[in-house]
């Protein structure tokens, strides 16, 4: 079982993010990653759909010999993450939006929060909320396009930075401190949102919790790796192999088309 890979899954390129730490903290685990590009965003759409496809994603990874994975994206964990580890015999790691430790960072008491509507409509985003923001003004803005344009190759166009400077303005007149990232796509905008916003200003997202915890959950388990011998990386997507590509500065061969 140790020698197993990692299975995790996005709605598309975003949970890269996650991939990195992952393989940045554990380097002797091997990884399957697959990008449902196809279907991105998740976002807008019911929690009928994204279960459904976070079954797709789970089943093919299953079928891969994958022994946890890492559900790394924020709309797929609100959404399915419950049904996922009702329904599957292995463990599962979930995504959602650091608040936590925003709400012990702040020090103006106001904190943003940029997430997908997926996320910040669900019961574990309020549940969150409320246990760890009481007494602090918390400012929420759906990133609506920002997937988008990401998956589309827009990532550093004149569009998104016009896109962000219309979000971030009502957080930083605010006077927040802590800009919460709440999806793993967002990861990648975070050299984007330092130039347009005050210095003072933390950036938090997930991605070396996570990592943190699914190697806690592997040590655990018994099942994390020790060897360095025969590791390998294998990413999938059924949307554009060219958008992996530039976004991680990949060869197009690395990544393989997958149907489904």
């Amino acid at each position: 079982m140790s020698s197993k890979p990692i299975g995790i899954f996005d709605s598309g390129a975003g949970g890269l993010s996650i991939w990195k730490e992952i393989n940045a903290l554990m380097p002797n685990e091997s990884t399957l990653y697959i990008s449902d590009s196809k279907y991105a965003p998740y976002g807008p759409k019911g929690s009928e759909f994204i279960i459904k496809r976070a079954k797709s994603s789970t089943e093919i990874l299953l079928k891969m010999g994958a022994k946890i994975i890492v559900v790394a994206c924020n709309t797929a964990t609100t959404n399915a993450i419950t049904y996922l580890r009702k329904n599957y015999p292995i463990p599962f790691v979930g995504i959602e939006p650091a608040i936590k430790p925003a709400s012990f960072l702040t020090n103006s008491n106001s904190i943003g929060i940029l997430a997908t509507k997926g996320t910040l409509s669900s019961d574990l985003f309020h549940e969150t909320c409320k246990k760890y923001t009481k007494n602090k003004t918390v400012i929420e803005q759906e990133g609506n396009g920002i997937v988008e344009l990401i998956e589309s190759g827009g990532l550093h166009s004149l569009e998104m930075i016009n896109l962000l400077k219309g979000y971030l303005s009502p957080m930083i007149k605010k006077n927040v401190d802590c800009i919460v990232l709440g999806c793993t796509h967002y990861h990648f905008l975070i050299p984007i949102i330092q130039k347009i916003t005050p210095k003072k200003i933390k950036i938090i997202d997930s991605g070396k919790a996570i990592a943190l915890q699914t190697k806690n959950i592997l040590k655990k388990k018994l099942m994390a790796n020790s060897s360095a011998n025969n590791v390998y990386n294998r990413f999938y997507t059924n949307g554009k192999i060219k958008t992996i590509a530039e976004l991680m500065n990949w060869n197009k061969s690395k990544i393989e088309l997958l149907k489904n």
